[in-house]
C-alpha cells in the first residue's frame, strides 16, 4: 500500500531535521564520513542528547544510513549479520576540544530505512523512533535528502496509523502520542519507566500537536478534528474488529520485539567493547535499577544478556 504524503508533513520534518548539530555531533559524523566513505547516504541525529541540545552528557545516538552492507564493511561477517538481524550497533568515542564524546552509533541500508518506516513494517523499531524528531546531520546529496525525510513522514504516519485504533474515540494529540511512545517502548527491552515517557510529548509538544493535524489526512480512518479554546480535539469512527485485531497486533509486536531485543544485544557486545558495563549503565541511567555480575559471567557474552534481561525484568528495570 502506497501512502500518500501530505505536504505539511513534509515541511515540518524538513525544518524540524534541519536544526544545526552541536560541535561535538558534527565532530562524530565527520569521524563515521571517514570510516564508512562513499558507502555513507545520511546521518540521523536522535535521542536525549537531540532533545536537550546537549552532546556532553551521556551518549549520542546516532544512525549511519549506507548504500549497502557489502560496501559499508571489510568483513564478511558484519555484513552478513546487518543483513541478517539489522542493524549492527557500534560505539565511538572522539576528543573534541576538551572533553570527550561519545556516540552508539547504528548502520542500516537507506533502503531498508524506508521499509522499516513504512506501513509494510509490522514491527514498531523504527517506525517508533523515527516518528518522533529527528536531526539530519548529513546528507550525501538532495536525493538522498529527500528519501530519507519522506520515510521520517511515513514513520509518522504509520505510528499514528498503528496507535490509533488502542485509543479512545475522542482524543487529543496528547492523548495519542503518549499512548503510542508507550507501545513502542514496551514493544522491545527499553530501559524508561512509562511514567517517565510524557516528556517526551512535552519536549516538542508544539511539533506534535502540527504532525497530529496534519497527519490525519493521510491515516486510513474517518477522523473529525475539532478547534477548541483548549486546543485541537479528534474523534475517530473506528470498528470493534479493527481494535481487536490492532490489539491482537501489538500483543504480538511485545513478543516479538524482545526477542529481537535479546538478538540485537548480544550481537551488539561483538561489536563494541564494553557491551555489557554500556548497556548496564544506560539502564541504571534510566531506570534506577543496577544489576552486578561476576567476572566469570563476563566472559561468557551470550549468556550474561540473557541473564541480564531476566534479573532487569524481576526487578522492574522494563515493561
Amino acid at each position: 500500500m502506497i501512502v500518500s504524503i501530505p505536504p505539511l508533513i513534509t515541511t515540518l520534518i524538513d525544518q524540524e531535521s534541519s536544526h544545526p548539530a552541536p560541535p561535538g555531533v558534527r565532530a562524530l559524523a565527520d569521524e563515521l564520513l571517514n570510516r564508512y566513505g562513499d558507502a555513507a547516504q545520511a546521518i540521523l541525529f536522535y535521542g536525549s542528547c537531540l532533545r536537550t541540545g546537549d552532546d556532553s552528557d551521556g551518549i549520542v545516538d546516532l544512525y549511519l544510513l549506507v548504500d549497502s552492507y557489502r560496501t559499508a564493511f571489510r568483513s564478511c561477517r558484519q555484513a552478513f549479520t546487518n543483513k541478517l538481524l539489522p542493524p549492527n550497533v557500534f560505539y565511538l568515542e572522539l576528543p573534541v576540544q576538551d572533553r570527550v564524546v561519545r556516540t552508539k552509533y547504528a548502520v542500516l541500508t537507506l533502503k531498508d530505512f524506508q521499509r522499516g518506516t513504512s506501513v509494510q513494517w509490522f514491527h514498531s523499531y523504527l517506525w517508533g523512533r523515527f516518528a518522533q524528531p529527528v536531526g539530519l546531520v548529513y546528507a550525501r546529496d538532495s536525493q538522498a535528502a529527500g528519501q530519507v525525510r519522506a520515510a521520517l513522514a511515513r514513520a509518522v504516519i504509520t505510528f499514528i496509523t498503528r496507535v490509533l485504533p488502542q485509543i479512545t474515540d475522542r482524543f487529543t494529540a496528547r492523548d495519542l502520542w503518549r499512548q503510542g511512545l508507550l507501545l513502542s517502548y514496551r514493544a522491545e527491552l527499553r530501559s524508561e519507566r512509562p511514567q517517565n515517557l510524557g516528556h517526551l510529548f512535552d519536549d516538542a509538544e508544539d511539533y506534535y500537536e502540527q504532525l497530529t493535524r496534519a497527519a490525519m489526512v493521510a491515516v486510513p480512518f474517518a477522523v473529525e478534528v475539532f478547534d477548541r479554546p483548549d486546543g485541537f480535539h479528534y474523534q475517530a469512527n473506528i470498528p470493534a474488529r479493527v481494535r481487536d485485531r490492532n490489539r491482537l497486533a501489538w500483543g504480538l509486536r511485545n513478543v516479538q520485539g524482545k526477542m529481537l531485543s535479546i538478538l540485537r544485544l548480544s550481537k551488539a557486545f561483538f561489536t563494541f567493547e564494553g557491551g555489557l558495563e554500556y548497556i548496564q549503565w544506560k539502564i541504571e541511567r534510566h531506570s534506577g535499577v543496577k544489576v552486578e555480575w561476576t567476572p566469570r559471567l563476563k566472559k561468557y557474552p551470550l549468556l550474561a544478556v540473557v541473564v541480564l534481561a531476566w534479573r532487569l525484568y524481576r526487578r522492574g528495570g522494563f515493561r
